[in-house]
């Protein structure tokens, strides 16, 4: 087990035991959950002057939101756009002078590739963030399913391709959908497929699969990070229900705007604003003290609103086997090595 402290990085052994969130033995829970204070809001972020932090999908919704903060609190923040006038324009937005954008397509490897070159100056935090939600099956221009390319292998390719340059945590935004997700008999072949549209295709079905992939990630990522002594830890978040453009996507690229209009309405009355809803995402960046592999998501019923707390994913997410698997299959996919 491990516990990571703020600052680099280092392991801590108490009674013979190392400390952490994750359990990394297929017969351990981990630690009892860390305490998040109760109402955990913006204001309390630390001050993060000469800190670095690079967000996908920056430009929208929880992403945008949680840049803002950053940047408030002192923070240089670097977002991703799918184009560069939507990155300046949003630029201006959140703040001009500590603020800037890359441009990047999460589905095309070599668009990851070209952003992930001029990452050339080191970040504190690297916030994975950018997703479709619930889309008709579309592929990639690298023929991946589209959900998969952006939700998992993209942020898997650009993240492995910018590991030594991130210095303090890794942070990747999952969903309650996760507990839909479902990758088969868990092999090699059943996991290609999955991530290659092939086979029997659901949207809802394949989003929760995408979001399960970046929680299998993570807590994968935490063991390789220990074992292999990187410099950063792995957190990961997700924001409830949360009103921001993910849900309107799906029935608009459908045609189906009666959906379209009720998921409105529905997002009106019920969803969390997409500022609360980046808080999981902010504290999972910036808590001091944050136990490695830590799952951050609201305090509210049925984790669908609230403040930030320590929660515990699908218990098929910490299935070492299959994370290996999936790590396996993103490197076989993607071209991308994280040796």
């Amino acid at each position: 087990f491990f516990f990571q402290a703020e600052d680099g990085i280092r392991d801590y052994k108490v009674t013979g035991v190392q400390t952490c969130a994750l359990p990394i033995y297929e017969n351990t829970r981990g630690l009892p959950l860390q305490r998040i204070p109760r109402g955990w809001s913006a204001s309390d972020i630390p001050n993060l002057t000469g800190k670095r932090f690079l967000i996908t999908g920056g430009t929208s919704g929880i992403g945008k939101e949680a840049a803002r903060e950053l940047a408030r609190a002192g923070g240089q923040v670097i977002i991703t756009a799918r184009s560069e006038k939507k990155g300046q324009e949003t630029c201006k937005e959140i703040s001009a002078s500590r603020s800037e954008f890359l441009v990047m397509d999460l589905n095309d490897v070599e668009s990851v590739r070209k952003a992930a070159r001029q990452v050339t100056e080191e970040i504190d935090v690297l916030i994975l963030n950018a997703g479709v939600m619930a889309i008709p099956l579309t592929k990639t221009s690298d023929d991946f399913e589209m959900q998969m390319g952006t939700n998992h292998l993209g942020h898997f390719a650009f993240a492995g391709l910018i590991r030594e340059k991130i210095r303090s945590r890794v942070v990747s935004v999952s969903s309650q959908a996760h507990r839909t997700g479902n990758f088969g008999d868990g092999s090699l072949e059943a996991i290609r497929d999955i991530c290659l549209g092939r086979g029997k295709y659901s949207a809802w079905g394949q989003y929760g699969t995408s979001k399960l992939a970046n929680l299998l990630f993570t807590f994968e990522l935490e063991r390789r990070a220990r074992k292999a002594n990187w410099s950063f830890s792995a957190f990961a978040a997700h924001p409830g229900y949360s009103n921001t453009n993910l849900q309107s996507v799906s029935p608009k690229v459908r045609g189906r705007m009666v959906e379209e209009r009720a998921t409105a309405l529905v997002n009106a009355v019920v969803a969390q604003s997409a500022a609360k809803g980046a808080l999981p995402t902010l504290c999972a960046a910036t808590f001091p003290n944050l136990y490695g592999a830590s799952y951050i998501g609201p305090d509210g019923l049925l984790e669908m609103r609230g403040y930030p707390k320590a929660v515990r994913a699908r218990s098929i997410a910490y299935d070492q086997t299959l994370a290996q698997n999936l790590w396996s299959i993103s490197e076989e996919l993607t071209g991308v090595s994280w040796r």
